[in-house]
Protein backbone atom coordinates (compact mmCIF):
# COMPACT_ATOMS: atom_id res chain seq x y z
CA UNK A 1 0.00 0.00 0.00
CA UNK A 2 1.38 3.40 -1.00
CA UNK A 3 1.53 5.88 1.86
CA UNK A 4 1.02 9.47 0.74
CA UNK A 5 1.53 12.43 3.04
CA UNK A 6 -1.24 14.98 3.00
CA UNK A 7 -0.48 18.46 1.80
CA UNK A 8 -0.72 21.24 4.33
CA UNK A 9 -1.83 24.49 2.73
CA UNK A 10 -1.50 26.48 5.95
CA UNK A 11 1.96 25.28 7.01
CA UNK A 12 5.35 26.49 5.85
CA UNK A 13 8.94 25.71 6.73
CA UNK A 14 11.41 28.52 6.10
CA UNK A 15 14.87 28.61 7.64
CA UNK A 16 14.50 32.37 8.14
CA UNK A 17 11.35 31.99 10.28
CA UNK A 18 11.57 30.51 13.80
CA UNK A 19 14.80 28.70 12.98
CA UNK A 20 13.14 26.58 10.32
CA UNK A 21 10.49 25.19 12.64
CA UNK A 22 7.17 24.57 10.83
CA UNK A 23 4.82 27.53 11.30
CA UNK A 24 1.37 28.61 10.22
CA UNK A 25 1.89 30.59 7.00
CA UNK A 26 2.01 34.33 7.47
CA UNK A 27 2.62 34.02 11.22
CA UNK A 28 5.39 33.08 13.60
CA UNK A 29 3.08 30.57 15.34
CA UNK A 30 4.94 27.28 15.40
CA UNK A 31 3.19 23.95 14.87
CA UNK A 32 4.82 22.69 18.08
CA UNK A 33 3.21 25.54 20.03
CA UNK A 34 -0.23 24.56 18.72
CA UNK A 35 0.53 20.92 19.58
CA UNK A 36 1.58 21.83 23.13
CA UNK A 37 -1.61 23.79 23.70
CA UNK A 38 -3.71 20.91 22.37
CA UNK A 39 -1.84 17.88 23.73
CA UNK A 40 -0.37 19.14 27.01
CA UNK A 41 -2.64 22.01 28.01
CA UNK A 42 -5.80 20.19 26.85
CA UNK A 43 -7.15 23.14 24.90
CA UNK A 44 -9.64 22.50 22.12
CA UNK A 45 -8.99 23.94 18.65
CA UNK A 46 -11.70 26.54 19.33
CA UNK A 47 -9.96 27.55 22.57
CA UNK A 48 -6.64 27.86 20.72
CA UNK A 49 -8.27 30.19 18.17
CA UNK A 50 -9.82 32.23 20.98
CA UNK A 51 -6.38 32.56 22.61
CA UNK A 52 -4.78 33.55 19.28
CA UNK A 53 -7.38 35.61 17.40
CA UNK A 54 -5.05 36.06 14.42
CA UNK A 55 -5.51 32.34 13.67
CA UNK A 56 -8.42 30.63 11.95
CA UNK A 57 -9.82 27.25 12.91
CA UNK A 58 -8.73 25.62 9.65
CA UNK A 59 -5.13 26.75 10.31
CA UNK A 60 -5.16 25.14 13.75
CA UNK A 61 -6.57 21.88 12.38
CA UNK A 62 -3.93 21.84 9.64
CA UNK A 63 -1.19 22.45 12.22
CA UNK A 64 -2.48 19.53 14.30
CA UNK A 65 -2.65 17.31 11.22
CA UNK A 66 0.95 18.24 10.36
CA UNK A 67 1.97 17.53 13.95
CA UNK A 68 0.44 14.04 13.94
CA UNK A 69 2.06 13.21 10.61
CA UNK A 70 5.46 14.29 11.99
CA UNK A 71 4.91 13.53 15.66
CA UNK A 72 8.18 11.77 16.45
CA UNK A 73 10.31 14.60 15.01
CA UNK A 74 8.21 17.36 16.57
CA UNK A 75 8.02 15.67 19.99
CA UNK A 76 11.83 15.58 19.92
CA UNK A 77 11.84 19.34 19.19
CA UNK A 78 9.46 19.91 22.14
CA UNK A 79 11.72 17.83 24.41
CA UNK A 80 14.86 19.73 23.36
CA UNK A 81 13.13 23.10 23.80
CA UNK A 82 12.01 22.08 27.30
CA UNK A 83 15.56 21.01 28.23
CA UNK A 84 16.94 24.32 26.94
CA UNK A 85 14.45 26.32 29.01
CA UNK A 86 15.27 24.28 32.12
CA UNK A 87 19.03 24.80 31.65
CA UNK A 88 18.55 28.51 31.01
CA UNK A 89 16.36 28.81 34.12
CA UNK A 90 19.03 27.12 36.28
CA UNK A 91 21.72 29.39 34.81
CA UNK A 92 19.68 32.50 35.59
CA UNK A 93 18.95 31.30 39.12
CA UNK A 94 22.65 30.67 39.76
CA UNK A 95 23.71 33.94 38.15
Amino acid sequence: MLKVKAKHPYIEVDGRICGGSPVIKGTRMRVVDIAIEYEYLNQTPDEIVNAHPHLRLEQVHDALSYYYENREELDEKIRKDKEFVQKLSKTLEAG
